[in-house]
């Protein structure tokens, strides 16, 4: 079966695809974002792309335990959606789970010029991961009580 060029299909959908997401408030009409799965910065752009690149990467959060998916396409198996990308769970401290991205996207040389879309997709999903510190409050949230005037 043929493949056809990523350039072609990224001139197809640029404009318009399902994904798409066009806000023209504040100025912003030039700014385009696009909701598909394998888009690091959401950015409507060649580069980062999950359905013009045969190369993707995703960092995704795992589910109810912390644990953060690196998920990387095949590009062997393009015509097999189901078996398309290669996931890989990491439960580990935040500096070894960003060296196993880094190793995994630039030294790899799967797609280095990502490493830096890749590590902040990374950083925001751990700092959504984290669960705030519940306890007793020290604050004292009552008004302060004012005395009346004579």
């Amino acid at each position: 079966m043929a493949t056809v060029p990523g350039q072609l299909i990224w001139e197809i959908v640029k404009k318009n695809n399902s994904f798409l997401v066009k806000q023209f408030g504040r100025g912003t009409a030039g700014l385009q974002f696009s909701k598909e799965s394998n888009n690091l910065y959401n950015l409507n752009s060649y580069k980062h792309s999950g359905l013009a690149n045969k190369k993707t990467v995703t960092i995704q959060a795992g589910g109810k335990d912390l644990s953060v998916v690196l998920a990387t396409t095949k590009t062997k198996k393009q015509n097999k959606p189901s078996s398309l990308l290669h996931k890989s769970v990491m439960r580990k401290e935040f500096p070894r789970m960003a060296k196993a991205v880094v190793n995994q996207v630039a030294d790899n040389y799967y797609r280095p010029d990502l490493k830096k879309a890749a590590l902040a997709r990374l950083s925001a999903v751990n700092r959504s991961l984290k669960v705030a510190k519940s306890g007793v409050k020290k604050r004292n949230r009552q008004a302060a009580k004012v005395r009346g005037r004579k």
